[in-house]
């Protein structure tokens, strides 16, 4: 089994992205699995195979130990690795090649808990890969852009595991903007020229140097557009996985 992870910041479009690539992928006669990780979801566009929330939720969290929603997320966030083995298990149970995992709406529920990383390993972390959802509300400005390329490098560093960054919601840019975002991942200098137009200030030579830092270690990547609405950038998530994974070949189950 291969595991797909999706992840990024609340309202990224991480839920919507899993429905539109699933359905995508049993256009083309592939078959996945989709698994949702947020205990704390009350609204998923699709219905889950596996599901955290039958062994934790959020809601009786709060109940049983008196807590706000934040202190119950990061309870539910620990606790969820207690379960990590019974999660595999019953993940195993189905025939598939394909797992689409749902992160938590609160990215850093898990991109920045020793638990998730638990799950992780025990679903195997050798069969798994990233896609990391950018938002556009954020990255459509010079210093947002930057912000979301942090993010991303952070998370590809707290995991390890091969990435994609995914540009969501692409239908809601317009076609200069889709256009400028695209210029940027594809061409460092002229992120650094759009970061710099204008006044200099503090905020743009630490975001030029955050620029700088990244490329050197090679965080800096094109970015992928994509839309749940228009199912568009669905094939290319999925050749970035396959080149990855696989070397460019399907995985069918017969």
């Amino acid at each position: 089994m291969k595991y797909i992870y999706f992840i990024g910041t609340a309202g990224s479009g991480k839920s919507s992205l899993v429905w539109a690539f699933q359905e995508w992928m049993t256009l083309q006669g592939l078959d996945s699995i989709t698994v949702n990780l947020d205990p704390g979801a009350e609204f998923i566009p699709y219905e889950p195979d596996v599901d955290i929330r039958d062994w934790v939720r959020v809601g009786e969290i709060m109940k049983e130990y008196s807590l706000g929603p934040n202190g119950a997320q990061i309870v539910c966030a620990d606790m969820m690795a207690l379960n990590a083995k019974e999660l595999a298990d019953v993940i195993e149970t189905f025939r598939t090649n394909y797992v689409l995992v749902d992160t938590p709406g609160q990215m850093e529920l898990f991109a920045f808990r020793q638990s998730s990383n638990t799950i992780v390993d025990a679903l195997g972390r050798e069969d798994a890969f990233l896609v990391f959802l950018s938002d556009p509300a954020l990255a459509k400005t010079p210093n947002g852009f930057v912000s979301t390329l942090m993010l991303c490098a952070v998370t590809h560093f707290r995991f390890n595991i091969p990435f994609l960054n995914v540009l969501s919601k692409a239908d809601t840019l317009s076609e200069q903007e889709l256009e400028a975002m695209k210029q940027w991942s594809e061409d460092e200098y002229s992120l650094q020229s759009a970061l710099t137009e204008g006044e200099v200030g503090p905020r743009n030579v630490s975001s030029v140097e955050f620029l700088r830092a990244m490329e050197s270690i090679g965080m800096y990547r094109e970015l992928t557009p994509a839309s749940s609405e228009e199912q568009s950038g669905m094939e290319d998530i999925y050749n970035a996985i396959q080149q990855s994974m696989e070397g460019g070949e399907d995985l069918r189950t017969d």
